[in-house]
């Protein structure tokens, strides 16, 4: 066999395995279930424009001369939201309250961490009620806005008639004066409060302007005045050099949009393990709270009209006891009321947490275990029967409420 011949079956060799190689090796992008920031399926070429859009203005990170500041605590939405899912004890804001009053003569009811040149960070002040809060998902609201409010009232029962310790009940809350009537969550009168950590918000719009102004510094059409550190005094024009409002309501709005169309996660793969976890769960009443699934009614956006949401929460406040009681209220919510948190996304939270896991309002708990174990209140039976559990159930549920 000449030489020629040798090289050219060896580098043919060489060829073929490396091909076969590289098509095992190379990965595709990640499934839209296993993500945070995919879009809801069934979207318009229209809609998946807007999204788009909405996706660069959630991802913006400002700088001062683009109107980032005086005060802020993060530099983008992004920032705070772990691929638009929980986020970190570094992200944690600190809301401030006097009693009822949400602090409006301290500068209002958040602490800005962070100051641009020219300006002077919040500290908390004395005197006042603190509640450290974890920036909570973003993912799946979409659904939560269009679920009627009749069938999550259903599930209220605020002064337990049961008797079975559970009296969840509604926060019923005003709209923001710029939120228009025809805005899902605003309208004449109270409205139910879906959205954050007590449910203090009706409205995708106040939710999305007011983090602009309160966690970025950034005004809007909607919230056109600045946000600034009362205990500062004048600022210099370094400090806050953009016009305002700094961005219009057309960017605010496709970041709505945006986070309206952004899909839920699935669960993980049924397995009999986790078919026993889901038996456990039902039986020492997690789902007498974390209720199983919603249907959505009308939307503007067609794709999350009559869809089953598999979200495990009831949407409704409940009081959760000593431990986890912030003394702050929010709308109708007492400092011992937190709103339950859909469990949804529980398995890939940690993708995208460095490995990581934060729970509860304030991200103290770094497991499910510690979380369910923190439970008081109204989830005290609950929280007693898991601690009671054989070692096989208990880590049949754990695995349970980790692949939702």
């Amino acid at each position: 066999m000449s030489t020629q011949k040798c090289l050219a079956m060896v580098l043919a060799a060489a060829t073929l395995v490396g091909a076969t190689a590289c098509d095992f090796l190379l990965t595709g992008p990640p499934a839209d279930a296993d993500l945070f920031d995919a879009p809801i399926p069934g979207l318009t070429p229209e809609e998946e424009r807007v999204f788009a859009r909405g996706d660069a203005g959630f991802g913006q990170r400002f700088s001062p001369r683009e109107g980032l500041g005086p005060i802020f605590n993060a530099a983008s939405c992004a920032s705070c939201h772990s691929g638009d899912g929980r986020g970190r004890p570094e992200n944690v804001l600190t809301r401030i309250s006097i009693g009822t009053d949400p602090a409006i003569s301290l500068g209002g009811p958040q602490i800005q961490d962070k100051a641009t040149p020219g300006a002077r960070p919040e500290s908390v002040p004395g005197g006042v009620d603190v509640s450290r809060r974890l920036p909570p998902p973003v993912f799946g609201v979409g659904f939560i806005e269009a679920i009627p409010v009749a069938d999550i009232l259903a599930n209220a029962d605020p002064s337990d008639g049961d008797g079975d310790g559970i009296s969840g009940r509604p926060n019923w809350v005003t709209p923001a004066d710029f939120v228009p009537l025809d805005e899902p969550g605003g309208g004449a009168g109270p409205q139910l409060g879906r959205f954050s950590r007590k449910g203090q918000v009706s409205s995708l719009l106040q939710q999305i302007s007011e983090a602009y102004h309160q966690d970025m510094g950034i005004t809007t059409d909607f919230l056109p005045v600045e946000n600034v550190n009362p205990q500062f005094g004048s600022l210099t024009q370094s400090a806050d050099p953009a016009p305002d409002p700094e961005v219009p309501a057309a960017t605010v709005r496709a970041v709505v949009d945006y986070v309206r169309m952004l899909a839920a996660p699935a669960p993980g793969e049924d397995t009999p393990t986790r078919q026993r976890g889901d038996e456990v769960f039902r039986q020492i009443g997690c789902e007498d709270c974390h209720v199983r699934e919603f249907r959505t009614g009308a939307s503007s956006v067609a794709a999350l009209a009559n869809q089953r949401v598999v979200l495990y929460s009831d949407l409704l406040l409940h009081d959760m006891g000593d431990a986890l009681a912030d003394n702050r209220p929010d709308g109708s919510a007492t400092g011992r009321e937190w709103k339950t948190p859909p469990l949804w996304g529980l398995r890939i939270a940690r993708d995208f947490l460095n490995g990581e896991l934060f729970l509860l309002h304030d991200g103290r708990a770094t497991a499910v275990a510690e979380a369910i174990e923190l439970h008081g209140g109204e989830a005290a039976a609950s929280r007693d029967a898991f601690v009671g559990l054989n070692d096989a159930d208990r880590e049949a549920l754990l695995d349970f409420v980790r692949s939702r």
